[in-house]
């Protein structure tokens, strides 16, 4: 495939890949706590979960990323296992970019979209474009996100500076960070750890295109794998710090009264730089929620086409077509998501609602819903642990002679990053994301049950897919 990429659209794609405006409001939610679950899950979860990147990306920068260094790691079972989850993450995280994309529309006017079914059409449309621009030759695609996501980092810029006029114009914070309680590590507040972990996966993501980066210059593409990682996560993590900041100093507690809580960052620019402002904003961030759900598309895609060329799937998904991107991956990509939105936009929430109507009915199953994708994402997180403890084992001389890190970082990054995954499962099961509407009780089953049912799905499939795929094999003989 063409090396078309560089350190500014790797950088891009990573910041694309990880950080959601929305979520940091969500995570707002705590109080001035919710910036001590931000560092503690920057230091514990997602600064490991970089190192292993890098030094894995290094040793191994070819397509597909996670399923290829598991392939080299743990054989070809496991890779194509936690291909699978990587693959059903992508999926369900294009679902989520486009659905934000509807919060923000419901936002600037409550009284749009009210219904499950339309929002489910909307959505179906951000699907449809990003697998139209998905199939275009990928210079053109990256150059689309790269624009967009410049656009995003204007809207942080936004939020910020909206928080420093705010002070600077002689306003109180309206969230008080000198009370001890607010600070405060609770059971209460330990649901936030999932949320706020959720940020911080997908650092492998932008390297599923890994072989396509380009080898010229000083370091070629081990030279643009570090730097990419490097500013795309000081800038992702200040991204997340900036923006939490910002609504805990103009808005305070009072997010929790707001009919569209995500919206809240752009309530924070209106209140204090005015609606022109706060509309530049919200454009900038619709513009990346287009750009998300084209990056998962694309992203996910290419772990299907190494499958198919590793022929573990069908080989059609391994083929290219004229502008040289898998068009027939894309194609499946964006049709399992319609299919997954149907059923969760359009027909669920009116054939068994839950909670007295199908508005609080879609709200559980989308809650649902973005607590499996934190299971299934940190379990294929977890086997970047695992894959440097089976790499180290069968080749240490290689191992050390391409490291990046002197081992202590390594073996440490192995033992944090490991626990805080196991960790980030543990609090995701125990504790409600929206206790109003599932209580502990029942959250950790039904969360637990939907994680258990996508995996053997994904199990299942694979197994016809690989039935397709040595009936081929067998066929060619």
């Amino acid at each position: 495939m063409p090396p078309t990429l560089g350190r500014f659209d790797m950088t891009a794609t990573y910041i694309c890949a990880l950080f959601l405006l929305t979520n940091a409001v969500i995570g707002a939610t705590g109080g001035p706590v919710s910036l001590i679950y931000l560092v503690l899950g920057g230091i514990i979860f997602f600064i490991p979960c970089v190192i292993i990147t890098a030094q894995l990306g290094v040793m191994f920068p070819y397509e597909g990323a996670l399923y290829n260094w598991t392939y080299k790691a743990l054989g070809s079972y496991w890779s194509f296992f936690v291909g699978l989850c990587y693959w059903l993450v992508g999926v369900l995280a294009a679902i989520t970019a486009a659905d934000a994309f509807v919060t923000v529309l419901q936002g600037l006017n409550n009284a749009w979209l009210p219904q499950p079914w339309q929002q489910g059409l909307v959505i179906l449309a951000i699907l449809l474009l990003a697998a139209v621009i998905g199939t275009r030759r990928f210079r053109t695609t990256q150059n689309v996100v790269n624009g967009i996501v410049c656009l995003t980092l204007v809207a942080v810029v936004l939020v910020g500076l909206a928080a420093v006029v705010w002070l600077a114009t002689g306003h109180a914070s309206a969230t008080n960070f000198i009370q001890p309680e607010g600070w405060s590590i609770n059971p209460g507040n330990f649901s936030l750890f999932g949320i706020i972990t959720l940020n911080f996966i997908g650092a492998s993501g932008p390297l599923n295109m890994a072989g396509e980066i380009s080898e010229s210059g000083a370091g070629g593409r081990r030279r643009i794998i570090k730097r990419h990682l490097l500013w795309g996560t000081l800038i992702v993590f200040a991204c997340y710090f900036v923006s939490t900041l910002a609504v805990l100093v103009v808005r305070g507690q009072a997010i929790l009264n707001a009919p569209v809580l995500p919206f809240e960052a752009f309530t924070t620019v209106n209140v204090v730089l005015g609606r022109v402002a706060g509309n530049i904003a919200v454009i900038c961030f619709l513009g990346y929620c287009i750009a998300a759900a084209i990056f998962y598309t694309y992203a996910s895609a290419r772990v299907l086409m190494v499958a198919g060329i590793d022929q573990r799937i069908p080989a059609h998904f391994g083929k290219l077509n004229k502008n040289r991107v898998p068009a027939y991956a894309v194609i499946f990509q964006t049709f399992c998501a319609a299919v997954v939105v149907v059923a969760i936009f359009i027909i669920v929430p009116y054939v068994v609602p839950f909670g007295g109507n199908a508005a609080n009915t879609l709200v559980s199953i989308y809650s649902v819903n973005s607590a499996a994708t934190t299971l299934v994402w940190t379990i294929a997180t977890l086997f970047f642990f695992l894959n440097v403890i089976f790499l180290y084992r069968r080749h240490p001389l290689s191992f050390r002679q391409q490291r990046l890190f002197p081992m202590p970082i390594i073996w440490g990054s192995v033992v944090i990053g490991g626990v805080a995954c196991l960790v980030t499962i543990v609090g995701v099961l125990a504790y409600s994301w929206i206790p109003p509407l599932i209580a502990n009780g029942q959250w950790w089953y039904i969360v637990g049950g939907l994680t258990l049912v996508c995996l053997v799905a994904a199990a299942v499939g694979s197994m016809v897919a690989n039935s397709q795929a040595d009936w081929e094999t067998m066929g060619k003989v």
